[in-house]
């Protein structure tokens, strides 16, 4: 795991990346976990402008991996869905800054979505007039952020939380579908 913290002025932010390669036999052994799995359950969609916001994460990432000629991600709600949640959890305060969860949001997916290889990125910022684009510069400064990004990819699902003090939550989940 890569955390990387940087501060301008009166405004922070803050990201990590994490990346899990599984086999079919570890999907099977390695997920198992004490922790319970997040239910099937679909959680409630972003509000108009979050979503909005999402799609602007989409957008500056596959226009990223154009300029590198990879192809672009595909967004699956799906996957969505558990990395919406993440952020959420995380701007609320039920789970710190953090993969923590990450075995099991990739389980949950795994449930619809065969895959074969996973990775996630968060941020949080605060105090930023476009903070999508200071959450995505922050990955791509970061060498495993930008790993994640430039992988060999070919689904995400992205989720952006804001709690009451005005902090987003970002969560990218990378998945590269069998």
């Amino acid at each position: 795991m890569i955390s990387t913290a940087f501060k301008v002025g009166a405004v922070s932010a803050l990201a990590i990346a994490s990346s899990l390669t599984f086999s079919v036999a570890s999907q099977e052994i390695g997920l198992a976990s004490t922790l319970p799995v997040p239910s099937q359950k679909r959680l409630a969609q972003a509000p108009a402008s979050l979503q909005t916001l999402e799609q602007a994460v989409l957008t500056q990432i596959n226009q990223y991996r154009s300029s590198r000629k990879l192809p672009p991600l595909a967004l699956d709600t799906r996957i969505s869905d558990q990395a919406r949640g993440h952020s959420q959890a995380m701007a609320n305060g039920r789970v710190t800054f953090s993969h923590d969860g990450f075995q099991q949001r990739v389980a949950a997916i795994a449930r619809t979505i065969p895959y074969n290889r996973a990775a996630e990125n968060v941020a949080y910022n605060q105090g930023y007039s476009d903070p999508v684009r200071q959450a995505v510069q922050g990955w791509l400064k970061s060498t495993g952020h930008r790993q994640n990004i430039e992988g060999s990819f070919n689904l995400t699902g992205i989720g952006i939380a804001q709690n009451a003090k005005g902090e987003y939550y970002f969560t990218q989940v990378f998945i590269r579908r069998r």
